[in-house]
């Protein structure tokens, strides 16, 4: 059995340690500084449970001594904590960050480290640029590539027609800083709420519009390759100008915390959730313009015991997916990785990944 921390026992943190746990394949221990948020794991299988806080290195490497990995379920802005003792105790890790600067971070510990250093293990970014990357590779030359991911409620009642189904800090900073994207071949930046669209899929209307994070590091893989590259959050139609009113207008932006206050009490979660996932490719192949898609929506869902939302098995599934991989020896075990350099024949294949097949 392999020994793995989760670190954070959010509904993520949690749904990963369930997944891996009920393998018997590995052995798992959830750090939070919250004992009360650790009480959920109380008697689940192969799961041992830690207080611990972050912001203390010296307790947080000891928890990681002879692990095999550990796996970052924390928000984003913990990430390079987590990286640093990973780096000093020797262990793999894996995240689900979107957070551009924490990967940048992340990049350069694995420069000098003897273990894997995975970062953006999750849906957007992670899934998402396996996807696009295989359907790149089937074309002579590139033009575009669209990447568009969405968590949404299955039975939206609010004017904002949005659920929290996820991290509100991840949708607030994606809805916020600066976005990737390439534009005439170029890796450039552009705003975060802009260049709206809309489109329909299986008779539902949707929207979608600049987010951060969701490429990873796929603009500087293809960076003078493709013309175009983009990712963009999918809404409900009406979602993308209320929230533009909020962040811009009444200055939100600038008072994240409050902002983060008003959604966490205003706006109701929702365990009847459906991910959307939408990839276009356009390019050349024989010498004729060709598109290539690929549609995917994957809803809430039970496995034994385990009720999981359709963001938490998405995301959940993907980072198990790839420590598994890691395991196995199907991926290598040293360096930095970014998501696209894993098949995505052999992430589907995985019993994790297959959530997504």
């Amino acid at each position: 059995m392999k020994d793995v921390v989760v670190v954070g026992a959010g509904k993520i943190g949690v749904t990963i340690a369930q997944l891996l746990g009920n393998t018997g394949d590995y052995n798992v221990t959830v750090t939070d500084r919250s004992e009360d948020q650790l009480k959920a794991l109380a008697g689940k299988k192969n799961i041992t449970t830690k207080v611990v806080d972050i912001a203390d290195a010296t307790a947080l490497e000891a928890v990681l001594a002879g692990k095999f990995a550990v796996l970052s379920a924390a928000p984003y802005q913990m990430t390079i904590r987590i990286a640093d003792a990973a780096a000093k105790a020797g262990v793999h890790y894996l995240d689900l960050t979107e957070d551009v600067a924490s990967t940048r971070h992340v990049k350069e510990l694995a420069k000098t480290a003897k273990t894997a250093f995975i970062p953006q293990c999750g849906l957007a970014p992670g899934f998402i640029s396996i996807v696009a990357y295989d359907l790149a590779k089937k074309f002579d030359k590139l033009e575009s590539i669209g990447m568009r991911v969405g968590a949404l409620p299955q039975f939206p009642t609010n004017s904002i027609t949005y659920n929290l189904t996820w991290s509100t800090d991840g949708v607030i900073n994606e809805y916020i800083e600066p976005c990737e994207a390439i534009v005439n071949g170029k890796l450039t930046l552009v705003p975060a709420m802009e260049e709206r669209e809309e489109f329909s899929l299986e008779g539902v209307q949707y929207e979608a519009f600049n987010t951060s994070g969701g490429l990873g590091t796929l603009a500087e893989t293809l960076e003078g390759k493709v013309r175009t590259l983009n990712y963009r959050t999918i809404r409900y139609p009406g979602h993308c100008d209320i929230f533009k009113t909020l962040l811009n207008d009444l200055g939100l932006r600038h008072r994240r915390d409050v902002f983060k206050d008003i959604l966490e009490t205003a706006v109701p979660g929702t365990q009847q959730d459906v991910i959307v996932i939408f990839v276009t490719v356009t390019g050349y192949k024989d010498g004729r313009l060709t598109q290539e898609t690929y549609a995917n929506k994957v809803y809430n869902q039970t496995q034994g015991d385990l009720e999981m939302t359709g963001i938490q098995v998405t995301t959940a599934s993907a980072i198990c997916a790839v420590v598994d991989m890691l395991a196995d020896g199907s991926i290598p075990a040293q360096g930095f990785m970014k998501q696209e350099d894993i098949a995505l024949d052999k992430f589907l294949a995985n019993r994790f990944g297959k959530v997504y097949a």
